[in-house]
C-alpha cells in the first residue's frame, strides 16, 4: 500500500507544534523504517533548519551520559531546544538493547524543550543505525537546534558518527592511557574535541598532557583542515568544566559556519543514510533468496566444491530479487 502523504504531512505539522503524541508516532514510524518511513524522511529533510548535530563517543565508563545531561542544562539556559539520541549496543541474537542512557538523563524528562530517544545499534558495526539518521532529520525539521547523539564507542569500528555529526566529542578519563592507545585507529581518531571527564580524580593532568601530545603529533584528531582539536577537562558529577566545554562546542560550530562545513556534513549524513538503506535492501533480498535456495546451498556446502562460484551465483540471484519495498 502506498504511503498516505497527506497523513504524513499532517503528522509533521502536529509534531512541529509540540504535539508529544504526534512526535512519538512520527519517531516510531522512522524507527520501523519501511516505505512509509522513507517518504516521511523526505518530507522532514526538505524542512531541515540546519541544526547543530553533536556526536558524543568514547571509552565505556567515562561518564558520557552524565556529561551530556550537564551539557543539556547549559544549552537550555542559553535558549536552545535540544534533541537527544542515545544509542545503546544491541544483542546480536534478539537485537534488543538496555536503554540505560535515558535513565541517567531523567532530570530533563519533564522539560518541553528536551526530547530524548533511546535506540539500539541493531548490530551495525558502524555504531549508528538508519533509524538514528532519520531521527536526526526529524529533530532538525521540528526545530531542535541542538541535537546530541551518544554512540556506543566501544571499539575501533564505531566511527559512522563522523559522517552524521558536525562536532565530534570523544570522552575519556584519567588512567585510560591503554584504552586511548587501543582506540587510536578508531573512535579516538575522529575527535574535534577531547574531554578528560572525571578530572577530579588523580591522573587528570597526565591524561590531558598525553592527549595534547598525540594531537600535536598528528596521531589522533579530526582531519578537518584549519581546526586544531581541543582538550577540555570536566567533572560531570561535580559540574566542573561544563561551561568551558559548551563554549568550545559553540566555537567549533562557528568555525564550521565559516568554512561551509555545515552543508558538507548534512550531505555526508544523507549519503550514509542512502548507503545504510541500500545495505538493508540487499540484506533483505539476500535473506529471501537464501531461504529459497537453501537445499542447493546445503548440497554445495556438503560437497565443499565451487563455494566461490555459488556465492557469485547467489549474489546475482539476490540482485534479481530486489524489491522497492524496504
Amino acid at each position: 500500500m502506498a504511503p498516505n502523504l497527506e497523513f504524513l504531512e499532517k503528522l509533521v505539522d502536529q509534531a512541529s507544534n509540540s504535539n508529544i503524541r504526534a512526535m512519538g508516532r512520527l519517531l516510531s514510524i522512522l524507527e520501523a523504517y519501511d516505505e512509509e518511513a522513507g517518504k516521511l524522511l523526505e518530507i522532514l529533510a526538505k524542512r531541515s533548519k540546519r541544526a547543530h548535530v553533536i556526536g558524543v563517543t568514547g571509552i565505556p565508563g567515562a561518564g558520557k551520559s552524565t556529561l551530556i545531561s550537564r551539557i543539556i542544562t547549559v544549552f537550555r539556559k542559553r535558549g536552545h531546544k535540544v534533541g537527544i539520541i542515545a544509542i545503546d549496543p544491541s544483542s546480536p541474537f534478539s537485537q534488543g538493547a538496555l536503554m540505560g542512557d535515558r535513565l541517567r538523563m531523567q532530570e530533563h524528562a519533564t522539560d518541553p524543550g528536551v526530547f530524548i530517544r533511546s535506540l539500539s545499534t541493531h548490530g551495525l558495526k558502524g555504531g549508528i543505525s538508519l533509524a538514528a539518521l532519520a531521527i536526526i532529520e526529524a529533530f532538525d525539521a521540528l526545530g531542535y537546534d541542538k541535537i546530541i547523539v551518544e554512540t556506543v564507542g566501544v571499539g575501533q569500528a564505531e566511527v559512522d558518527i563522523m559522517h552524521a555529526a558536525h562536532t565530534i566529542i570523544v570522552v575519556t578519563m584519567p588512567g585510560a592511557g591503554d584504552d586511548i592507545q587501543a582506540l587510536k585507529a578508531g573512535v579516538m581518531e575522529i575527535g574535534d574535541i577531547y574531554v578528560v571527564n572525571k578530572s577530579d580524580i588523580p591522573g587528570a593532568t597526565k591524561t590531558e598532557e598525553y592527549l595534547n601530545f598525540v594531537i600535536e603529533s598528528g596521531e589522533i584528531g579530526s582531519s578537518m583542515r584549519g581546526w586544531i582539536p581541543k582538550v577540555v577537562r570536566t567533572s560531570a558529577i561535580m559540574g566542573q568544566g561544563i561551561e568551558d566545554l559548551t563554549n568550545v562546542i559553540e566555537e567549533h560550530f562557528e568555525f564550521l559556519k565559516k568554512t561551509n562545513g555545515i552543508g558538507e556534513k548534512i550531505t555526508s549524513r544523507r549519503v550514509l543514510a542512502i548507503r545504510l538503506l541500500a545495505e538493508r535492501i540487499l540484506r533483505n533480498a539476500l535473506m529471501r533468496t537464501t531461504e529459497v535456495e537453501k537445499p542447493r546451498l546445503e548440497d554445495v556446502a556438503k560437497k565443499v566444491s565451487g563455494l566461490l562460484q555459488e556465492a557469485e551465483r547467489l549474489a546475482k540471484e539476490t540482485c534479481k530479487d530486489i524489491k522497492i519495498s524496504i
